[in-house]
């Protein structure tokens, strides 16, 4: 659905983005990871046709952004860090004016469902000045899902939300992807929300690309050795146990360092031999994690 291969920007002379390739499949969600300022809107801007690359070649569901813009805009929608809305008009307007725009028909029942959808329905009539950043959020959403777009682009979606409303709208995007197949292209740097989240995650850092993958793939290359925290009564004195390095002692809980996870039921039942284990907990092994490890090979 989306492909770029070898494209480079530079705003006065300044690369943003350099030699980036990588394609997004149809269905998928994939995690557009990196700090601020590492190209990830720039590229969502390249992709929208908003901007043109000053090299390589881009492709939304087979088309040029730059040459067939109108035919790539009919089938994405967009959900940028400040949602574009007009806070003079209330959450309805807003969205009849957009559907105008992009010739939808039977707009008020199409308004009046996404409303629903997004838990807008009681706000509807109210003037979107006066709605929180989630409220504004969840309508910027309605907004972008108008037309049924094939591809969402959603740039840094839950900046300031609280946890309970950037938990809801991840749950959002989920079952959107679930239920209609909607290919999406997330870009944040708030790796800790969307790990569970993506079926793929592509690491940009200075317009760069570090690594692209699954998680599982990414860990098994990155993340071979980890620790982990068991919640025991046992004690044990000195710094090994049946030769698995000891890391830590808790009131409780004993952390080991494992090479492999494979090592992981092995030192279990070691454990289990000895005494009672109530719990165990993998710890190093999640996106962040795997980020910082990125950067320190890629340096």
């Amino acid at each position: 659905m989306i492909c770029l291969e070898q494209v480079a920007k530079s705003f006065s002379g300044v690369p943003v983005i350099s030699d980036l390739s990588f394609t997004v499949r149809k269905g998928e969600i994939l995690g557009f990871l990196g700090p601020n300022g590492s190209g990830k809107t720039t590229t969502i801007r390249l992709l929208n046709g908003v901007i043109t690359a000053d090299a390589g070649q881009i492709t939304v569901a087979g088309f040029d952004p730059v040459t067939a813009g109108n035919e790539v805009r009919k089938r994405c929608g967009v959900l940028t860090e400040s949602a574009a809305l007009y806070g003079q008009m209330t959450a309805l307007e807003n969205l009849l004016f957009f559907a105008e725009l992009y010739g939808v028909s039977e707009p008020k029942a199409r308004a009046e469902e996404l409303l629903a959808t997004c838990g807008l329905r009681d706000a509807r009539h109210k003037k979107v000045a006066v709605f929180s950043t989630g409220m504004k959020k969840r309508l910027g959403i309605a907004k972008a899902l108008l037309h049924q777009p094939e591809i969402l682009f959603l740039d840094e979606p839950t900046t300031g939300l609280d946890p309970e409303g950037a938990k809801s709208l991840i749950h959002y995007i989920k079952e959107l992807n679930r239920t209609c197949g909607v290919t999406i292209l997330l870009a944040t740097h708030q790796l800790k929300q969307v790990e569970e989240l993506c079926h793929r995650f592509l690491f940009l850092d200075h317009g760069r690309l570090l690594e692209i993958g699954t998680f599982n793939e990414l860990a098994e290359k990155y993340l071979t050795a980890v620790s982990i925290k068991v919640e025991t009564d046992l004690e044990i004195a000195g710094p090994e146990f049946k030769g698995f390095q000891l890391e830590n002692k808790f009131p409780g809980y004993l952390q080991f360092k494992v090479e492999r996870k494979e090592e992981i039921p092995i030192l279990l039942k070691e454990l289990l031999a000895v005494g009672p284990v109530y719990s165990s907990v993998i710890l190093g092994r999640d996106l962040e994690t795997l980020y910082f490890r990125l950067k320190e090979e890629k340096a």
